[in-house]
């Protein structure tokens, strides 16, 4: 018996077509599940770094009130920063524009602010320093 299989296993040169079609559809498949939810995870990251750069904003915002207490809302529209704010804020990352608004004291209470994370563009967005800190839920 012994003899015969090995006789047999010497014979194969190879995987068969059939063989070969079966792993090629199960590759297709794992492929038509993975890319999908991996293009998800790559704009949940996209947006992440949005809600970043909008923390950076409203941080370099308080550095701006702390050292200007009679302003009260600074903002940006492209170009240079207003205000001075280009002193504190070296990069906007991908944010478009924005405003800062402060309260009675030196900490800023709201920034609205536009931008791109990917392929989606928000606009509009408002949030508070605890709503940024909660994620990119504030995108929503």
């Amino acid at each position: 018996m012994k003899k015969y299989l090995q006789k047999k296993l010497n014979n194969e040169k190879g995987m068969t077509l059939i063989e070969l079609l079966a792993v090629i559809v199960i590759i297709a498949i794992i492929a038509a599940i993975a890319i999908p939810a991996i293009s998800n995870i790559i704009q949940n990251s996209r947006e992440d770094a949005l809600v970043a750069d909008a923390q950076n904003v409203l941080s370099a915002a308080t550095l701006f009130f702390a050292e200007n207490e009679t302003a009260t809302t600074v903002g940006w529209a492209g170009g240079e920063a207003a205000n001075g704010l280009d002193d504190y804020l070296e990069d906007t990352g991908n944010i478009t524009s924005f405003t800062v608004t402060k309260d009675n004291g030196t900490t800023p209470t709201t920034i609205e602010f536009a931008g791109t994370a990917g392929s989606e563009t928000f606009t509009g967005v408002s949030a508070t320093k605890a709503q940024l800190d909660a994620g990119r839920s504030v995108l929503e």
